[in-house]
């Protein structure tokens, strides 16, 4: 598998990012019947509630790029758990226009159909954004399917729902307003995506294929044809009288539905990593691998031929095309690319979402953890870094806190690593802990060593010999613990599923007072007063506030003190620095993973 660069983050695309968001309020997660549509919460009220307890978002930045869509001169496109807004008039330069509010689920794909947006959000369901005023996104409806909204489709007055275990779902939207069901088809697989041409509805059904579904009457769908394809069926572009699958590791898939009883496999392309995401403009189909972006010539369908290629540094999973350009989903960003020739395509423009790797500063040095152990950086003239010293340590160093004379490095598989490091150029390790699980993060207060342990939830260590490390006690957390920060009394857990907060004024019994499910994967964490900084990976950055304890100082009104005109401070900016290179590392480095996870 070949490196992959994860971008640094692009600062002014930050920044504008941050001027235009506004304050989120919790959300109530749809509750009821899973075929009921939704009324939107009222005035003050926001998107889900996410199972808090204890805990209030205040606001959320960032996340993977995994769906787009063009309508002339906007791009759409799902960053995270928002839909974002760009102009493309000018290819080279895309400009942030506006953007939703946080939804309770990723954003897996986007179909834009006269002055609306319909949004399939996973767990989240279908959203249907009033897009008339790109500026100001607004969300009038959703409906709560039962399973996994993955692809989305609009034909007329209805949306097309691929749902994965859900099958697909047809839902009328004459009224944006009031989406109803009015008719399912459950699939045998699990439904990926889909695409509809006339009176047929052609769904990515995974481990299933391909199926054809007669869709004439939308109150009984009914299967009128199948392919059972070799890999796992993961998107579907139709055109003419050919579905082209994208079939995950089995690459491509052209079939001809002339007879849509009978889809007969006309040829396939197989040389592709992933193929995850397709589409089809004229001669050539864009297929987007995981990889790189690959344009295959089908004048003769019977014939593909690969023609041009792009590697983004990213992992394209989704793509669209209008004019002469290709808009690139990169996990990263959005990459836009010049196709006029398809045999050489160039990069003209790319917005980023943010992106970045684990570090601890202290005093004159940058201590990274990584794949190599520990490695001490002397940043003491920050345009000229030098490598001073370095601690290879017997695992994985997935995380690292300095404190006095000592850094402790979560080893992975290998426990809590105590290195002496009072001598920069010779570090060396002086105690170890070997905890149950794997030891992924890191947190010093005092004299206690706060140890994100996986499977093996927070381990709490006494370090007041570094040399004998001792374990206190420990709290199982629900999910996966991948990271920690504590601030007084309290630890915050980043869990997989969420955010914990720990109460551990007694270290020999920690009990937890507050959670924030997340609707991507928590990995990381950082408390600064009031507020936890939740890096969610595919979720972006979430900013939540601990709500147990009376708390004097308000919610504020925009997502960071200065948002609202006040000039920032270094601190302020060094913070969200901060913040953003936490998302970095897990959002560029799972979003990948997002359809991996599904198959099923």
């Amino acid at each position: 598998m070949k490196t992959r660069i994860l971008p640094i983050v692009a600062f002014t695309v930050a920044l504008a990012l941050v001027s235009v968001l506004t304050p989120v309020a919790a959300q109530r997660t749809p509750q009821g019947a899973a075929s009921d549509a939704r009324p939107l919460p009222g005035a003050g009220e926001g998107p889900s509630a996410q199972g808090a307890w204890n805990m209030e978002l205040v606001s959320q930045i960032g996340g993977a790029i995994d769906a787009v869509a063009v309508q002339s001169p906007y791009a759409y496109i799902g960053v995270g758990p928002r839909l974002v807004i760009l102009n493309v008039s000018n290819p080279a330069n895309p400009t942030l226009v506006g953007q939703t509010s946080v939804f309770p689920g990723i954003v897996q794909d986007v179909a834009v159909a006269g002055s609306y947006a319909y949004v399939a959000t996973g767990e989240g369901g279908l959203r249907v954004i009033h897009v008339a005023n790109p500026a100001a996104p607004t969300e009038v409806a959703f409906y709560d399917t039962p399973g996994r909204a993955e692809g989305v489709a609009v034909a007329g007055s209805y949306a097309y729902v691929a749902d994965g275990d859900g099958g697909l779902r047809i839902i009328n939207v004459a009224n944006p307003a009031a989406p109803t069901q009015v008719g399912a088809y459950e699939t045998p697989g699990s439904a990926r995506d889909v695409a509809v041409a006339g009176s047929h509805a052609y769904v990515a059904d995974g481990d299933k294929g391909l199926r054809v579904v007669n869709v004439s009457n939308p109150a009984a769908p009914t299967q009128v044809g199948a392919y059972d394809t070799p890999g796992h069926a993961a998107g579907v572009a139709v055109a003419k009288s050919y579905a082209y699958v994208a079939d995950s590791q089995e690459g491509l898939r052209i079939i001809k539905i002339s007879n849509p009883a009978a889809p007969t496999v006309v040829s396939d392309y197989n040389r592709l990593r992933l193929a995850e995401g397709v589409a089809v403009a004229g001669n050539y189909t864009y297929v987007a691998d995981g990889y790189s972006l690959h344009i295959l010539n089908v004048a003769n369908p019977a014939a593909p031929t690969e023609v041009g290629a792009y590697d983004t540094p990213g992992y394209p999973f989704g793509v669209a095309v209008a004019g002469n350009y290709a808009y690139v989903a990169d996990a990263d960003g959005l990459r836009v690319l010049n196709i006029a020739n398809p045999a050489a395509p160039a990069e003209v423009g790319v917005c980023d979402t943010p992106g970045a790797l684990s570090v601890a500063v202290v005093g004159p040095h940058a201590y990274v953890a990584g794949l190599l152990g520990l490695r001490i950086i002397k940043i003491s003239n920050p345009a000229a870094p030098t490598e001073v010293g370095a601690y290879d340590t017997p695992g994985w160093a997935a995380g690292v806190a300095v404190s006095g004379d000592y850094a402790y490095v979560a080893g992975y598989d290998k426990g809590l690593r105590i290195i002496h490091v009072a001598n920069s150029a010779a570090p060396a390790e002086v105690g170890a802990y070997d905890t149950p699980g794997s030891a992924e993060d890191v947190a010093i207060a005092g004299s206690h060593a706060y140890v994100a342990d996986g499977d093996g939830g927070l381990r709490i260590v006494n370090v007041a010999n570094p040399t004998i490390p001792t374990e206190l006690g420990s709290y199982d957390t629900p999910g996966r613990a991948w990271g920690v920060a504590v601030s007084g009394s309290y630890a915050y857990v980043a869990d997989g599923e969420g955010l914990r907060v720990i109460h551990v004024v007694n270290p020999a019994s920690p009990t937890q007072v507050g959670a924030y499910d997340t609707p991507g994967s928590a990995y990381d964490v950082a408390v600064a007063g009031s507020y936890a900084y939740v890096a969610d990976g595919e979720g972006g950055l979430f900013i939540l506030r601990f709500t147990g304890e009376a708390l004097p100082t308000p919610v504020p009104k925009s997502i960071l003190p200065f948002a609202g005109g006040a000039t920032p401070t270094i601190p302020q900016l060094a913070l969200i620095g901060l913040a953003l290179a936490a998302v970095a590392f897990v959002g560029g480095y799972f979003a990948g993973r997002r359809k991996w996870r599904h198959p099923e």
